[in-house]
Order: structure tokens, then sequence, then C-alpha cells
């Protein structure tokens, strides 16, 4: 748990601070004025959902607030917002498969324990919150993508109804651990491939 918590508190900083600066460049000051826009873990963290990131890597953080009317582009606004915070948690992910690679010697050390956490609770965080179920940042994705006439979108407002009951759902009927795993295990395997050919 000691090893992994510097990973995690960095997984969960990192998502929630891109939302956070990429809602604040397209001209929304909500996150700023909601101190969000930090570097404290502690003011990113949800109780249950950092527990849920800690032992089942499948977890959430507490969400940046955001208001939507002050983007020019309401749905490019939103979707580019709701794509930073998985897109960084990939570029650290990234970057902690690239400190391995770059320095072999860590992989048996303790720096090199913490990167592996690192590198896992991006890659986990990532996927999970790209899942279109509200309130999770790929139900903002397809709302920002599903045309208005869509029949779809009725499906997306009942799933906004009771879209932390189907989640929980899943979580306890260990879907979720079936589907992400393989997903995690083939993005961490592409992840260490690119950056392969980048290590000198």
């Amino acid at each position: 748990m000691i090893m992994s918590l510097p990973g995690l508190l960095l997984a969960i900083t990192v998502h929630e601070l891109a939302h956070g600066y990429a809602a604040d460049a397209l001209g929304d000051p909500t996150p700023r004025a909601s101190g969000r826009l930090s570097l404290n873990p502690l003011v990113h963290l949800d109780f249950v959902g950092t527990l849920m990131l800690l032992f089942f890597r499948f977890g959430w953080a507490k969400p940046v607030p955001i208001n939507p009317v002050y983007f020019r582009d309401r749905r490019r606004g939103m979707l580019l917002t709701a794509i930073a915070g998985p897109g960084a948690n990939i570029l650290a992910a990234t970057v902690a498969i690239y400190l391995l690679f770059q320095f072999t010697g860590l992989q048996r050390a303790v720096p090199g324990e913490m990167l592996v956490w690192m590198m896992q609770y991006n890659i986990f965080l990532a996927l999970f919150n790209m899942i279109p179920i509200p309130p999770l940042d790929g139900s903002h994705v397809a709302a920002a993508l599903i045309p208005h006439n869509s029949p779809l979108r009725g499906t997306m407002h009942v799933l906004e109804q009771y879209g932390w009951m189907i989640l929980m759902l899943l979580l306890i009927s260990g879907m979720f651990g079936r589907i992400l795993l393989p997903l995690a295990s083939a993005l961490q395997q592409l992840l260490m491939l690119v950056v392969s050919f980048f290590v000198i």
C-alpha cells in the first residue's frame, strides 16, 4: 500500500488537474474559483472512489466543477474537457514506462516499484473513466459526439438517472474486472511498444 500510494495520488491529481486546466483554457473560470487548479491531491480526493482505486484499481476522484455556459462551443468544450483527464493519465503512464525503460536498474528498486504502480493506476483510471456511463468522463464524450436528434439521447438520459447504481452493480459483479483488465494489459503493452522506439 505504501509503494502504491504515490502512484495513486499522482494519477488522481493529474486526472482532475487536466480537467480543470482544460476548462480554464476554454474560458470556464469555475475550476479556478473552486480551488481545483491545485497540485494538492487532498482537494481532488473522493473518499469512496479513492478506496475503490486503492483496493480494486477501479475508482474515481471528486469531479471538478465545470460550467459549460462559459464555453464558446459547448459540445466541443465538454468533449475536450472530458478527454483531458484520461488523456493526462495516459501521458503519465507513458512517462512512467519511459523512466522504467530508460533506467533499467530502477525496476528492482523501490523507485521502480512506485513507477510500476504509477503506470498501472494511470492506465486503470483512464480506462475506467472512459466508460460511457454517467458520471464518468466517457458519458460526457458520448454526449458531445451523439447528434441531438439521435435516439441514443434518450438512453443517455436514462443512464444519467441510474448511472451510479449501474456502476456499483458492475463493480460488485466483477464485470469491470473481466472487461477492463484485458484492456489495461493490452494498453500497457501498446504503450511499452511505443516507448521502446524512443528509448536510447
